[in-house]
């Protein structure tokens, strides 16, 4: 049996409710006053009294970032606030930033001793969350699986809880803990009020309502279901190998970016997190291999701002809720509409916009991207749209146009913007007063200027200062997308391939390359543009490239005749390369095991001679070849490879 109800517009546009109008008492309402809320969000506005008052069990329907955790914290706080020997509540969510993070909310609307609270969460030691709950907790925020390890250990016990709250349900079912959760409820005292919290009402989360909640009321905003994503949704078109380039664009456009970029591989959230660093960035990277302390770090700077841009993969980043973000890059296209809507819908909360930019390779236009955008027209009411890359003018222009007007405020001048084209200039004000200077900087001014034209001083100066920032060559070349010829094979052959060849190089991502650096290494070693090195994938292990036709045999007899050179071949598998023999889709000649096991040769792994472990000595004939240098901080000697270029990318 249930009951629905939702907020009523009409009423709420009459009278602005307060949260004394809510039930609260007033130690509460102190502490509410102490964080600085005012005026309470619609989901708090029908859940508060409801929990405050009766017993019914709820299902709270609600989006990220309108309130979820004060709709249940504030009554939980002031109905548990006298001491008990036992848990009274147990709160689950999905991962161990939401648990932290909702630990620290709900201590900070206690005032008194009670009620204490305590979080629990895989990758955190054992023994202090053992010692915590020997020392007495009366609420318990945690994860699932660290839940149940305790429940297991018999460190915890439910049996007595009042209240069952499960936060984010609908994120705890993407991330597979159903069965964690039926076994805790099972645990749990059949009689505690249980509250349930979810952005979306999936059938599975029905279903666990039907089977544990008996009777409950459904909770909702007005008008939750048609509300469009307030999010900007834009794709670019762009190689692999320019995506840094792109991105580095997109960064310095924006006037004040913050935000999320998406990976799909940890390798690939490293490399990126590098180039950006290398480029003067505040970045960090997140992803699975991080620990647990290290990441609580990377996380707390990234609120507090201290770092701009979060490089991240998909798991590491669930759970993460920071407020404010300007921007969610999609690094690479999701592999379907749920995975993009969950990851853009990290900004955009809560009422405000933001901005969502996918880069979409070329070869993924047809079908991936048009999935995609169909899914995502269904999802989230809004429209992916096509945008050009900026060119690097014009990046240039905006960038200095906010730094001149950045100047001016900071000089106490007035930024003189006129958005009528037939303003006179009796609209444009005048009247500037500059900020006060101390006598020392006015005497080092003085010296400056003697004998010299102010206005050439202070440009050298503005130099100085912001060459490096204005400098086009800051930003790499993007090679323009040709057209697609005939791509029925493989989705992703351009009018070029006629007279181009797939070759395997053993040369890959643990070696410390990407898409750049690849085509930087063939620029460098055939002495061909760097816009001729196509089609470039990248695994761990080895690359595939396709190069015009007579560069390809020229770098193949080039590493046949020196053996300090990765190994190479041709890609059989490639149908526009015949050479070899791709018939009938089996391989001969015993290229199909040369491609798939890292390049053996003759029964002996040839990374001993090609690249793998080799002596530093054994690649100096090839240095001057390719013009390379030696990188200090590589893995494998195949980093010897990285060609040296004036353009960081």
């Amino acid at each position: 049996m249930e009951e629905i109800l939702s907020e009523n517009s009409e009423e709420k546009a009459d009278e602005q409710i307060s949260f004394a109008d809510l039930g609260l008492d007033d130690v509460t309402l102190a502490a509410i006053s102490k964080k600085g809320f005012e005026v309470p969000s619609p989901i708090q506005v029908l859940a508060i009294p409801r929990l405050l008052n009766g017993d019914a069990n709820v299902i709270a329907r609600a989006r990220t970032g309108t309130g979820k955790t004060a709709a249940f914290g504030l009554p939980l706080v002031q109905r548990l606030r006298e001491e008990s020997d036992h848990v009274r509540a147990v709160v689950l969510e999905p991962t161990r930033e939401l648990a932290i993070q909702t630990c620290k909310e709900l201590q900070s609307f206690t005032s008194g001793r009670y009620p204490r609270v305590s979080v629990v969460y895989g990758g955190a030691s054992m023994g202090e969350q053992l010692r915590d709950l020997r020392r007495g907790v009366d609420i318990v925020v945690g994860t699932p699986g660290r839940i149940q390890d305790h429940i297991d250990r018999g460190s915890l016990k439910i049996d007595k809880i009042d209240y069952f709250i499960l936060d984010e349900g609908d994120e705890m079912l993407d991330m597979g803990f159903v069965d964690d959760i039926e076994n805790i409820f099972a645990a749990a005292n059949p009689a505690s009020r249980i509250l349930l919290f979810s952005a979306t009402m999936p059938p599975e989360i029905m279903k666990i309502a039907q089977k544990f909640m008996g009777e409950y009321e459904i909770v909702e905003e007005e008008g939750v279901t048609e509300e469009p994503l307030l999010i900007e949704q834009k794709y670019w078109v762009v190689r692999e190998s320019d995506k840094v380039n792109a991105l580095i664009r997109l960064i310095d456009m924006a006037p004040d970016f913050f935000g999320l970029v998406f990976t799909q591989t940890k390798m690939e959230a490293d490399m990126v997190s590098r180039q950006l660093d290398e480029h003067g960035y505040q970045v960090a990277a997140l992803h699975g291999d991080i620990p647990q302390n290290q990441r609580e770090k990377i996380l707390a700077r990234f609120r507090s701002k201290k770092t701009r841009i979060l490089v991240a993969t998909d798991v590491a980043a669930r759970g993460i809720d920071i407020s404010g973000l300007s921007h969610v890059v999609n690094y690479e296209l999701p592999f379907d509409g749920a995975t993009y809507v969950h990851r853009i819908g990290r900004t955009g909360r809560a009422g405000s916009s933001g901005c969502a930019v996918t880069f979409v390779r070329p070869e993924e236009q047809r079908r991936r991207l048009a999935y995609l955008r169909a899914a995502v027209r269904r999802a989230s009411k809004g429209e992916m749209v096509a945008e050009a890359v900026p060119a690097v003018e014009d990046v240039i222009k905006i960038k200095k146009e906010r730094l001149f007007d950045d100047i001016k405020k900071r000089l106490g001048l007035k930024v003189k913007t006129v958005t009528d084209e037939t303003a006179s200039e009796d609209n444009i004000e005048s009247e500037d007063k500059l900020i006060s200077v101390d006598s020392m900087f006015e005497a080092m001014a003085e010296n400056l200027c003697e004998n010299n034209d102010s206005e050439k001083v202070l440009a050298a100066v503005l130099s100085i200062m912001f060459g490096k920032e204005l400098d086009k060559s800051r930003y790499g070349s993007i090679n323009p997308v040709r057209s697609r010829r005939d791509d029925r094979d493989r989705g992703e052959r351009y009018s070029s391939n006629s007279d181009q060849m797939r070759i395997y190089v053993q040369l890959g991502r643990r070696d410390g390359f990407n898409p750049r650096e690849i085509a930087d290494y063939f620029s460098g070693l055939l002495k061909i543009p760097g816009r001729q090195v196509d089609r470039i994938d990248v695994s761990d292990s080895f690359s595939l490239v396709s190069l015009p036709t007579s560069s390809a045999r020229l770098a193949l007899d080039m590493a046949q005749r020196d053996s300090s050179m990765p190994h190479m071949h041709v890609d059989t598998k490639d149908s526009s390369s015949r050479r070899g023999g791709f018939r009938g889709g089996r391989f001969s000649n015993g290229e199909r095991s040369n491609r798939f096991s890292g390049g053996r040769r003759g029964g002996r792994d040839s990374s001993r001679s090609h690249g793998g472990k080799s002596s530093r000595a054994a690649y100096s004939s090839n240095h001057a070849r390719a013009n390379v240098h030696t990188p200090t901080e590589r893995n494998s000697n195949a980093g010897l490879y990285k060609k040296t270029s004036d353009d960081r990318y």
